[in-house]
């Protein structure tokens, strides 16, 4: 049996390179988008046996989809793809629940080798890794002391992208006046009291890339 797998990255020329190396007799793409947002929305509604996530996605990165996919799809096993081999990266991805961290220089067959471990229920990181999972762990640890809700962090991530408060709600399906909320809190949190300083706090979290 095939296992039905979703596919979300922003560059549209890369997730097609993806569906063209992973083999159709094992794998059916059952979706492919091009945002966090939407590899939730398609998760919730197509409920896949496995996600293979950029990390870097605009609206919600990989890491954060990684959780909210989970929620909407508890079944499934995520999957991130990325060019970082970083212990923070890592870490934070396998506290959010992913089950695999593949790494963008590494060639196609290893890719496949890594969704067929994570089918086989085992957790698979980059070789150069394997042997570091307790300071993955520490690391993935450290991540957990932001404050942040999780849809604090949604809108944090949006307004580090340049997104105004109305397209921050118009993104998230929520009121101005919620959106604006959000904003205020978070910023109440941090201590930061400044959109420049937002920018600074997602960067150092890794939650967009520069």
């Amino acid at each position: 049996m095939r296992a039905r797998l979703l596919l979300a990255d922003d560059h549209r020329m890369f997730r097609e390179g993806l569906a063209a190396v992973l083999p159709p007799a094992r794998f059916e793409i059952v979706d492919q988008v091009e945002d966090g947002q939407a590899a939730v929305r398609s998760a919730r509604r197509l409920q896949p046996d496995m996600a293979l996530l950029d990390i870097g996605m605009p609206l919600l990165n990989g890491v954060e989809a990684t959780r909210e996919v989970l929620r909407a799809a508890p079944r499934c096993r995520p999957v991130i793809v990325s060019m970082h081999c970083d212990a923070q990266y890592i870490g934070a991805a396998l506290r959010a629940g992913a089950r695999g961290y593949v790494i963008k220089s590494q060639p196609a067959s290893e890719l496949v080798a890594a969704l067929d471990k994570v089918l086989q229920g085992s957790v698979y990181l980059p070789p150069r890794m394997a042997d570091a999972l307790p300071e993955l762990l520490h690391a993935a640890d450290e991540e957990r002391t932001d404050p942040l809700t999780a849809r604090e962090r949604e809108v944090l991530q949006l307004i580090a992208e340049g997104r105004t408060t109305k397209e921050v709600a118009s993104v998230l399906g929520i009121s101005f006046k919620t959106a604006e909320s959000h904003r205020t809190h978070l910023m109440q949190k941090l201590g930061i009291h400044e959109t420049a300083g937002l920018v600074r706090y997602a960067i150092r979290r890794r939650m967009i890339e520069v």
